[in-house]
């Protein structure tokens, strides 16, 4: 067969999925010419797809060398980088791919992702507002939706509206008419949870311990797991369900066929409009109530989900109420319930006493920390003599990404030697682990941490945050006030640096409420899951007498 043969058959076998037999075809071709860039980077791509990310990058940066001109060619091998870390480079390949096409939906949506990353907020909207206009696709509107809890300057009724304009896009996406569960109040309840987060992440530390919890007299539980990455939380999380269905792969439609015909009578929402999110299973009301609860900060925007689970701390009754599609449901003792990771190491002495200064921490995803947050971190640092500033983020392991933020703190005066910039731990122990050099936490605003906060209290670590008017804002204080240190929630930025600054001159009482954190954690509703899951059935319950009332 000659190349136009070979290429097309080597393409058919990929589009097929047999990996193997394609690459041998286009090795076929390279053989006869190892120049030949159509083959280098389709054999790139193979190589991505199978996590062998470092050929990947040869081969297409070799594709590239020897004139391989497609702006798909640059967003794959950026792709490739941003899979090993290196989010430089990444950024780089998609701005190429925008010169080559300015209009490319791939590129803007992927540097967009790459920029969130980096704490780039406003040109993460910036490159969805671009990948939108191009193709309107469900992902890249999710995803400008989750950037838009990131911005200071975006107001509540601003975000609330973009929320509904998304839920009012899909006019496709009718609900079933009717549904024929028995509408019997009091019987056991058939509770299906939908989440790509059914592993090692965020999620799992808070619908962990109400799936262990849950009486199962009162409630069966079927969970959906949205997501083709499984490791060992996943396996345990299986174990704890009654049901487990993989719908990783299957369009919206087959997965609400499915959940109608497993008679779920509350379908709950564990991702709101985050990574993953499965919102046009939702979106045709495959049960007759619909709820969506902690992974997501804001409304879904979609008229079909009926109720969002909070509580009057993170979400007070008032206005704010008609932000929401949904109807609030409030728990009395909080909407949330950690479990702590099994093995964490134990809490070690203030770490001031052996470095003669105090180490601010924030162990959150950098995407929170803008530029509002660095002007005010800043500023704590400089007033507190000595003291330097601990960020520990996956991104950090790029050493462009080290060099930006090194540089948007020395633009407020903080030099690059009062700054420790980690990369992500190999382990959650280790992890964990690196509490141990942090005196104080520093919540980002206004975008508020849940699991880093959590984290940080169990390694007897404060946390310093700051209260705005949304959701996302006010998760700090939630969890704060359960732990009886309402006090370190803060009204403004000037409080939220006093209150920083003042904690750091107090070593002694500092050193107390490190020994004694873990233990306030352990008798707070913050880790009674017996009593969260009894609080959650109840309001299932409540909700669902009202559906067979209707």
């Amino acid at each position: 067969m000659d190349r136009v043969q070979l290429l097309t058959l080597a393409t058919a076998l990929h589009r097929q999925g047999r990996l193997e037999e394609a690459e041998a075809t286009y090795a076929e071709v390279l053989a006869k010419n190892p120049r030949d860039y159509d083959a280098l980077q389709l054999t790139g791509l193979i190589c991505y797809q199978r996590g062998d990310y470092a050929r990947a990058i040869d081969l297409m940066e070799r594709a590239i060398k020897n004139g391989c001109r497609a702006a798909y060619v640059r967003v794959n091998l950026g792709a490739a980088y941003k899979a090993v870390g290196q989010l430089s480079l990444a950024q780089e390949q998609y701005r190429a791919a925008l010169k080559l096409e300015p209009n490319s939906h791939d590129a803007h949506k992927n540097l967009a992702n790459v920029l969130q990353l980096t704490g780039d907020a406003t040109g993460t909207l910036k490159h969805l507002a671009r990948a939108i206009a191009v193709a309107k696709d469900s992902d890249s509107h999710s995803n400008l939706l989750l950037t838009l809890n990131l911005l200071e300057q975006t107001t509540t009724s601003e975000i609330a509206r973009e929320h509904r304009a998304w839920g009012e896009a899909h006019p496709a996406l009718s609900p079933h008419a009717t549904h024929t569960n028995d509408r019997d109040p009091t019987r056991k309840l058939r509770v299906g949870y939908v989440s790509a987060d059914l592993r090692t992440h965020s999620v799992a530390f808070f619908f962990a311990p109400l799936l262990s919890a849950h009486d199962r007299s009162r409630v069966e539980t079927v969970c959906y797991q949205a997501n083709v990455r499984v490791d060992e939380t996943t396996e345990r999380l299986r174990g704890l369900s009654d049901e487990w269905v993989e719908i990783f792969g299957l369009s919206d439609e087959e997965v609400a066929a499915r959940v109608r015909q497993d008679r779920i009578d509350v379908l709950v929402d564990l991702s709101g409009h985050s990574a993953g999110n499965r919102l046009g299973v939702f979106a045709r009301a495959p049960a007759p109530v619909q709820v969506t609860w902690l992974g997501y900060p804001n409304t879904t925007g979609l008229s079909t989900v009926g109720y969002r689970i909070t509580d009057a701390i993170a979400d007070p009754e008032g206005p704010q109420d008609a932000t929401y599609t949904e109807k609030l449901c409030r728990l009395p003792h909080g909407f949330l319930c950690y479990e702590p990771w099994a093995t964490a190491p134990e809490v070690s002495e203030l770490p001031a006493f052996a470095h003669g200064n105090i180490t601010f921490g924030s162990f959150s995803n950098l995407a929170k920390v803008g530029p509002q947050v660095i002007e005010t971190w800043s500023r704590i640092i400089k007033e507190v003599q000595g003291s330097k500033l601990m960020l520990k983020a996956a991104p950090f392991a790029d050493p462009g990404v080290r060099r930006l933020f090194e540089a948007k703190f020395k633009a407020h005066g903080i030099p690059p030697r009062r700054l420790k910039l980690l990369a992500e731990a190999p382990t959650i122990d280790e992890h964990l682990a690196r509490y141990r050099e942090v005196d104080i936490g520093l919540d980002p605003f206004p975008y508020c941490g849940t699991t880093t906060t959590c984290e940080a209290f169990w390694m007897g670590v404060p946390v310093v945050s700051l209260v705005g008017e949304r959701h996302a804002s006010r998760v700090g204080l939630d969890l704060l006030t359960r732990l009886g240190l309402a006090e370190l929630a803060a009204a403004d930025r000037d409080a939220y640096v006093k209150c920083a600054v003042e904690l750091s001159t107090k070593r002694e009482a500092l050193a107390r409420l490190r020994g004694d954190l873990r233990g306030r954690m352990l008798n707070s509703p913050l880790c009674d899951k017996a009593g969260f899951a009894r609080e959650l059935e109840a309001a299932y319950r409540s909700i669902w007498a009202a559906w067979c009332v209707k």
